[in-house]
């Protein structure tokens, strides 16, 4: 559903770009480059032309889309791979037991009255 929403969003700014390029400013006759423009409330071509509906109705599109797009965005619906997702991943996150310590290592060699490490072998010296 989200991706056709999306499509339909990026055919719907298209087209508003379009809409909007392909219409004529307020003074875009030539009396208004020479300064005798008189314009009433609605323009000379009446109330609405074609593409001023046009436009009014592609807008209307342009923010439903916006709109459904954001609250699909904040409200994530679980879809079928999101949930089975999730939950895989919960299965695999068991409880880290604590690794035994090692027996501490022995310090340095004992040393002797003499200052010389004493043998640690097991056989007798001479």
């Amino acid at each position: 559903m989200q991706i056709f929403v999306t499509a339909l969003h990026v055919i719907v700014c298209i087209i508003l770009i379009l809409v909007i390029l392909l219409q004529a400013g307020k003074g875009a006759n030539m009396g208004a480059a020479f300064g005798g423009s008189s314009q009433t409330v609605f323009g000379s071509s009446g109330p609405a032309s074609f593409l001023g509906k046009m436009t009014t109705v592609v807008a209307i599109l342009f923010m439903l889309t916006s709109l459904t797009l954001s609250y699909s965005a904040v409200h994530k619906g679980k879809s079928l791979m999101g949930g089975a997702a999730k939950a895989g991943v919960e299965k695999q996150a068991a409880p880290v037991q604590p690794q035994q310590q090692a027996a501490p290592s022995p310090g340095p060699a004992p040393t002797g009255a003499t200052g010389k490490p004493e043998p640690t072998s097991p056989q007798k010296t001479k």
